[in-house]
């Protein structure tokens, strides 16, 4: 429990810092661009003031202009429309041959302008007042996308970051589950060997009914722990599937269990007016993760209780759904019961249920998630298996 909330705190904290790390680019974005709009703005109100001495007093010939010319001239990437008192377009600036010679064009950027926060200069001369517009420069709305660049190169970086590792763990993940399972099974093998010869050496002696009895539950018990290993040295490998009866599969289970449950806890098994469900599985798998759903349900409920199994179709898949009537499961933790080390018991592994979603997802290409759960009344999980 307490690696997921160091997880979950660890996925807040990156949170923080990646909204802290967009508000800082925000922050600077305005910044910039109210900055470059100062510059924007003094250097107009310069070429404005340069091309009033200009147009004032044309006639006197003697009249220095030089500064004034070079101002005009160093302008060399402001868009810029000047109009008149009738609002004819009576100069542009920086644009190239083609847009100053349609008209259309340049009537369309000046209604642009218009309709920005910019406000025209005005400028004074014996034949009226002209007002020139003008526009940021490419450059400088290059300069103002910056930041935004950044990020989306930032965030792309991340996500191609991300996907690789996700990969990598992942794999590295699922090579530590074929080499937990297939050292399980080889460490099983050894007591499961002795188990047998020693019930067999017990077959030998005298032994009353009920003593046999034992002996041949035992026996199952053995059989059945055979299999599972079996299965589990072969995790890894391409699975064989067959196509068999759920409902008969669940059966089976479900009876190997109550014989081990107390005696307060009730078996129930409900289908579609006795319709058969086909689905093509590996029977001991199944029955692995069925037995592990249930004996978590037990877990649950604490001696007394139901355990109630619905199986249904729908579109192409067959749905087992196993409800108990334990203590439930928070909402804080659903989206965790399935990760490895989750667990509610103190001595628990919490790889139960991880290796269940394994089973069903990698091997069957199913689906097992918690349907339901309110905590004190109850959990239900399904599985959901492709139709055989």
């Amino acid at each position: 429990m307490d690696i997921y909330r160091r997880k979950n705190r660890w996925k807040l904290n990156l949170v923080v810092a990646g909204v802290f790390i967009v508000l800082i680019t925000i922050s600077y974005t305005f910044y910039l661009g109210s900055r470059l709009k100062e510059v924007l703005e003094i250097n107009m109100i310069n070429f404005a003031d340069a091309y009033q001495s200009m147009v004032q007093n044309p006639e006197d010939l003697n009249k220095d202009v030089n500064f004034e010319t070079d101002v005009l001239q160093r302008n060399t990437n402001i868009p810029i429309i000047i109009v008149d008192e009738r609002d004819s377009i009576i100069m542009s600036l920086n644009y190239t041959e083609a847009q100053m010679g349609n008209s259309r064009y340049l009537r369309k950027r000046l209604e642009k302008m218009e309709a920005s926060d910019r406000k025209p200069i005005a400028v004074k001369s014996e034949v009226g007042v002209f007002r020139i517009y003008y526009a940021p420069p490419f450059e400088y709305q290059l300069l103002s996308l910056l930041p935004l660049i950044i990020l989306l190169l930032l965030a792309t970086y991340i996500f191609i970051g991300y996907l690789g590792f996700s990969s990598s763990r992942t794999s590295e993940q699922n090579r530590v589950w074929v080499g937990m399972a297939r050292e399980t099974a080889h460490q099983l093998g050894t007591p499961i060997s002795a188990i047998i010869a020693w019930l067999e050496h017990l077959k030998m002696t005298e032994v009353n009914e009920e003593q046999l009895e034992i002996i041949d539950e035992l026996e199952n018990d053995v059989s059945r722990l055979e299999l599972i290993a079996d299965r589990f040295s072969k995790i890894g490998a391409e699975p064989s599937l067959d196509r068999m009866d759920v409902a008969e599969l669940i059966r089976d289970t479900m009876a190997y269990m109550e014989k081990r449950a107390p005696r307060k806890i009730e078996f129930k098994m409900m289908t579609n007016n006795g319709q058969v469900h086909y689905a093509r599985v590996n029977k001991h798998l199944i029955n692995w993760v069925v037995e592990n759903l249930m004996r978590n349900a037990l877990d649950a409920m604490g001696g007394k209780g139901k355990i109630t199994t619905v199986i249904s179709e729908d579109g192409e898949c067959v749905n087992i759904d196993i409800s108990d009537t334990g203590k439930g499961i928070s909402s804080a933790n659903m989206k965790t019961v399935f990760e490895p080390g989750y667990t509610t018991r103190q001595r628990g592994w919490g790889l139960g249920l991880s290796l269940a979603r394994r089973i069903i997802e990698n091997y069957h290409q199913g689906k097992i998630f918690v349907k339901s759960s309110v905590v004190g009344e109850g959990t239900t999980f399904t599985i959901r298996l492709p139709k055989g």
